[in-house]
């Protein structure tokens, strides 16, 4: 794999609840929304279960996800194709973190950063309505 070793971890806090968080993250109806302008396979179902593997798209780059570790708070995929390593989330009442790690040509730092913003931006909106 060509590209940079790179790690970044980020933690922010949020004004929504656990469940609204977990859901946000876990559900690609809901992911599809804020993680633009990835976009994702198009059979996910309705939740991400432990062992699935799909495809995001970075314009023309593929980053092939594949769930290692799903619980109550945490979520691990492990990232191969335009990023191979991990992407870690945690997440708990009002805050969640994410831990980014691999080798890749894309600045992993400025799309996770990018994320978390519009996570944020998407769960204001919806505690609104």
């Amino acid at each position: 794999m060509l590209g940079v070793f790179q790690h970044s971890e980020l933690r922010i806090e949020l004004n929504a609840s656990e469940a609204a968080i977990r859901d946000s993250l876990l559900r690609p109806a809901e992911f599809r929304q804020w993680l633009g302008p990835q976009t994702f396979s198009p059979d996910l179902g309705d939740r991400l279960e432990p062992g699935m593997q799909f495809t995001g798209w970075l314009g023309p780059i593929a980053i092939r996800h594949q769930v290692d570790v799903l619980d109550s708070n945490s979520l691990r995929l492990l990232l191969s194709q335009g990023v191979d390593g991990f992407h870690q989330w945690y997440w708990g009442e009002g805050w969640v973190q994410s831990s980014l790690q691999g080798i890749s040509l894309l600045p992993l730092n400025l799309g996770q950063t990018v994320s978390l913003m519009r996570l944020r931006q998407y769960l204001t909106r919806q505690s609104r309505s």
